[in-house]
């Protein structure tokens, strides 16, 4: 566990390991639950879909195509325990490959209506 106090922020990075330097991350969805294992009951999307949901969410420039850097302030389920658990999906894309989901950035999907 890493712990911090409410609002601080948190610096996070991913780096993909691998001796491609042709390769590119991209974050499409980062999410927060408060339980481990189950994270589709309550959660709370930071980005979601490459589109940002948190409005204390930034991106920070990297000199690297396969690191990836963000941060983030630290919150708390008010009707759980204090532990938040933050699970995100990146995607490994080739580099200036414009059809790629990489250089897609944020999808609006939206709901349809259920018709009678």
């Amino acid at each position: 566990p890493y712990y911090v106090r409410i609002n601080q922020n948190l610096f996070l990075q991913a780096y993909l390991h691998s001796s491609d330097p042709n390769l590119v991350l991209f974050l499409d969805t980062c999410v927060a639950s408060p339980a481990p294992h189950n994270s589709t009951a309550v959660t709370y999307d930071i980005i979601r879909n490459g589109c940002v949901r948190d409005s204390t969410y930034a991106s920070y420039y990297s000199p690297h195509r396969h690191i990836l850097r963000f941060t983030f302030a630290a919150f708390q389920f008010v009707w759980s325990d204090p532990a938040v658990y933050l699970r995100c999906e990146l995607v490994v894309c080739r580099a200036y490959d414009y059809s790629s989901r990489c250089y897609q950035g944020c999808i609006n999907r939206h709901k349809r209506e259920a018709s009678s």
